[in-house]
């Protein structure tokens, strides 16, 4: 019997190479950078490699600047290399 951890990245991975190729970095967003972050953030948009996020102040913002690289690393393991060239996080009053 197969992990189901293993079962939900085959159906990602799946969900990802389907998407439309600007909506492939939003959708993949939560999975990037995790449950806590994804339920405070909300990614707006995806356009010439820029990846838009909006966070709930600007404390979260300049905290999410500092994991960006680390973000990045993470969407060329889903997405491939260069991909998502930058990630804009931008304060939002309702993020969500």
């Amino acid at each position: 019997m197969e992990p189901a951890g293993a079962g939900l990245a085959q159906i990602m991975t799946e969900l990802l190479q389907n998407a439309a190729p600007e909506d492939a970095p939003r959708f993949a967003w939560p999975v990037v950078c995790g449950p806590q972050v994804a339920a405070r953030t909300r990614a707006l948009s995806f356009a010439g490699g820029v990846l838009r996020v909006a966070a709930p102040d600007a404390a979260w913002r300049a905290q999410l600047v500092e994991l960006e690289g680390r973000y990045r690393q993470q969407f060329e393991r889903l997405l491939g290399a260069g991909k998502v060239q930058r990630i804009e996080f931008v304060v939002s009053v309702n993020p969500r």
